[in-house]
């Protein structure tokens, strides 16, 4: 009699796919701070633009995901994604933590650019034609000057051509995830107030969702958070109906 047996993946604190997008993500930040030095910015080619933008590319897309505005930018994400996800890189494999990374991250763009577009509709509502080519025309060259237009110019100009960078739309899917995956474990805000992870994730989705309501202006894309929790609980959904996926708490 043929027997088969089930052999459990080898526990890593440092799994295979969370460690190539530590060092992917630290490359392209290295790169970004090397280029600058023969004044290439390499955000004008990967971080991503609103489709109508000049600057726009279909790469971006993905691209963006690997672009950070700074070192805490950069710092914060890479902890988060070590932090959640190699428990559940360890629990998922590699190939299916790698799909959800980047349909998560893609998702988190798709949400932010509809939220983009229904932005601009209702600032140029007011517009004429003329008035608003005058930003589509010269938003950029008045960009490069360091300067920017008033008033409902100004908010388009912002969407057009100022780039969203990151990886948070993926590190909120993984957030996300591990919620779902593990609702009862404890996280330790500040690295001493103790919460369920359940509670933390609806707290950081809360804060996102009223943070993008309000409009803070504080240069965080929230809505493209919130959307990549969307897409990740749509996916984890997708692969439970479709029963390759086990419950765990």
């Amino acid at each position: 009699m043929n027997q088969e047996y089930y052999s459990p993946r080898k526990f890593s604190f440092l799994p295979l796919i969370v460690k190539n997008l530590l060092i992917i993500n630290a490359l392209f930040y290295v790169a970004t701070l090397a280029l600058q030095n023969f004044e290439i910015d390499l955000t004008h080619y990967l971080g991503l633009y609103y489709p109508q933008s000049d600057m726009f590319r279909p790469w971006q897309i993905v691209t963006y995901m690997f672009m950070h505005g700074g070192f805490r930018h950069l710092f914060f994400n890479m902890f988060a994604l070590w932090m959640f996800g190699y428990t559940i890189e360890n629990l998922w494999g590699g190939k299916r933590f790698l799909i959800y990374y980047f349909v998560t991250g893609i998702g988190a763009a798709a949400v932010h650019i509809l939220v983009q577009f229904i932005q601009l509709k209702m600032a140029m509502m007011h517009l004429s034609p003329d008035e608003s080519a005058i930003v589509f025309e010269q938003g950029q060259r008045i960009f490069s000057m360091g300067k920017n237009f008033i008033n409902e110019y100004q908010a388009i100009n912002l969407i057009l051509n100022v780039p969203t960078v990151g990886a948070s739309g993926s590190i909120y899917g993984i957030l996300l995830a591990f919620g779902m995956l593990f609702p009862n474990a404890l996280i330790y805000l500040y690295f001493f107030i103790p919460i369920k992870a359940k509670w933390f994730v609806i707290l950081y989705g809360g804060v996102e969702l009223i943070s993008g309501v309000m409009g803070t202006h504080d240069g965080v894309a929230h809505f493209a958070h919130l959307g990549g929790m969307i897409f990740g609980v749509l996916l984890i959904l997708l692969w439970r109906k479709r029963g390759n996926m086990d419950y765990y708490y």
